[in-house]
C-alpha cells in the first residue's frame, strides 16, 4: 500500500507501506516478526514491511524491491534495516512447517543429504528439540538471503541482533507471553 493512500490518524491492515511522497512517516506494528525498512538514498523513497515466516514464503521482499524498480531505484542506492525480531534460538517449528518454509522461502527442498552448512542453518542438534520434534528457523538470515538474491549489496543491509523473545523487559513477544501488545516501528522520508 502507498503511504499517500492511507488516512491520517487511521490504521491500515497491510504487511507493507511504501512512501510515495516526501515527508511521510510509515509505521508497522510487530511483535516477533521483523520490521524491515527500505530507503533509497537518491530518490528518498522509503518503505516499511512487517515480515515473518509467511511474508518470507510469499516473497514480500522481492515484491517490494519490484516497486522500487518501478520508481527507478538503483540497487546500490537501496539501504535496508532489519529491526528487532525473534531470534533463531527462540523460533521453533515442527519439521513439516520447516520443510514448507525452506521450499518456499529458500526455493530448496530439504533432504537428508543437505550440506552441513545448510543443516546448521535450519536444524538444531539439541536433544530437547529432537524429543519435541521441533527445529529452529532463522528468519533474519532468510530475509538477508532474499535481499542478496535481489542484488542488494551486503554493505547496504543492517540487521539488529536484538531478540524480541529473549529481551522481555524491552520488547513484546507473542511466542513468549501470548500478549496482544506490540512494538511500533517507523521510518520517515
Amino acid at each position: 500500500m502507498f503511504g499517500s493512500h492511507s488516512q491520517e490518524g487511521s490504521k491500515t491492515d497491510a504487511d507493507g507501506l511504501v512512501g510515495n511522497k516526501c515527508n511521510q512517516n510509515l509505521w508497522v506494528y510487530t511483535a516477533d516478526c521483523m520490521p524491515i525498512f527500505f530507503a533509497d538514498k537518491s530518490t528518498r523513497n522509503v518503505a516499511a514491511l512487517h515480515c515473518g515466516r509467511k511474508g518470507l514464503e510469499k516473497k514480500i521482499i522481492k515484491n517490494l524491491v519490484k516497486i522500487f524498480d518501478d520508481f527507478g531505484s538503483s540497487r546500490d542506492d537501496l539501504l535496508v534495516a532489519i529491526g528487532p525480531a525473534i531470534s533463531k534460538e527462540h523460533y521453533l517449528v515442527d519439521k513439516k512447517t520447516l520443510k514448507e518454509f525452506y521450499r518456499k522461502a529458500e526455493n530448496k527442498k530439504i533432504t537428508s543429504n543437505l550440506p552441513k552448512t545448510e543443516k546448521d542453518f535450519c536444524f538444531s542438534d539439541s536433544n530437547l528439540f529432537k524429543k519435541q520434534n521441533l527445529t529452529q528457523i532463522d528468519l533474519k538470515r532468510s530475509a538477508y538471503r532474499q535481499l542478496l538474491d535481489e542484488k542488494i549489496p551486503s554493505t547496504n543491509i543492517d540487521i539488529s541482533n536484538l531478540c524480541t523473545y529473549k529481551l522481555k523487559n524491552e520488547f513484546n513477544s507473542w511466542r513468549r507471553s501470548k500478549t496482544i501488545s506490540r512494538q511500533w516501528n517507523f521510518i520517515c522520508s
